[in-house]
């Protein structure tokens, strides 16, 4: 059954759509290519019977609990509105820090290394904001690979800034020593109920855990590190709320120094890095 019929004017889709109202506006922007303010001043239109179709089922899907970003295809993310596709996490305001210690903690014109990229939503966002910065991305997932590439087309006039690396962490990154290295790793442990719960139930299940312990990420991140750093570089990793002891720990046993772990906009202990050396 539908939930919209013809006719039906903007106004009267947004009086009777089961979303919440922020949502509804979203989807009907997108179906229409309207702004937000044009839904409120052309809001006696009628919708034309595509539309109202696809209003329909992209409705449905929401209340199924399909995530908003993947039904747009789009998400905002440190200014930059980003692909985003099932292959893909969905960009989130917590992890703007993370590209905020590094733009603060990176080299003038300086290499960065990205591992498990993912849309490319960290490193893009480095890039744009500083274009000394040369940055090389790497994922496992030739799906986000292609996200990732295709958002850096999108937003960097000059693409050739970041180079995109197939690789399974360090295996395929050639040898090179990098001035900073950030990663946002599967770190929810196996089994944990918010796996079942949520827009993480659409999200793509290798990004989200690591099907162990939720650390296994953070030891080949950190112990593969070395070779890769610049001595006095750093190396900085999103983590779940209640991980920064734990990922401190591995820091240290590895050998980095100046380690201490950063809150997000929540306040919650969110990244946690150490420098290479002494």
């Amino acid at each position: 059954m539908s939930i919209f019929s013809s006719p039906c004017t903007i106004a009267q889709v947004q009086a009777i759509s089961p979303l919440e109202p922020l949502e509804a506006r979203m989807l009907l922007c997108h179906v229409t290519g309207y702004t937000r303010v044009q839904l409120i001043t052309q809001s006696e239109l009628y919708l034309n019977d595509e539309q109202l179709e696809q209003l329909n089922h992209l409705t449905t899907q929401r209340l199924a609990g399909e995530p908003i970003a993947y039904l747009l295809g789009q998400r905002e993310f440190f200014g930059l509105t980003f692909k985003v596709t099932p292959d893909v996490l969905i960009p989130r305001p917590d992890t703007e820090l993370l590209v905020e210690l590094a733009l603060e903690r990176t080299a003038n014109a300086g290499h960065l290394l990205d591992l498990g990229t993912g849309s490319g939503a960290i490193a893009i966002a480095i890039a744009a904001q500083d274009r000394q910065i040369k940055v090389n991305a790497a994922d496992i997932s030739p799906a986000a690979l292609s996200v990732a590439k295709f958002n850096a087309t999108q937003l960097l006039a000059a693409n050739t800034q970041i180079q995109f690396h197939l690789s399974d962490w360090y295996s395929a990154i050639p040898a090179q020593k990098f001035h900073t290295i950030v990663s946002n790793p599967p770190y929810i442990v196996k089994d944990d109920i918010h796996l079942s719960q949520g827009d993480l139930r659409f999200e793509p299940i290798d990004a989200l855990t690591d099907h162990s312990d939720g650390l296994s990420a953070y030891r080949k991140i950190i112990d593969g590190a070395p070779p890769y750093l610049h001595e006095n570089a750093w190396l900085l990793m999103e983590h779940g709320y209640d991980q920064s002891d734990e990922v401190q720990a591995l820091l240290k046993a590895a050998g980095f120094t100046d380690v201490q772990s950063w809150p997000d906009i929540a306040g919650i202990l969110r990244v946690s890095g150490g420098r290479l050396g002494n």
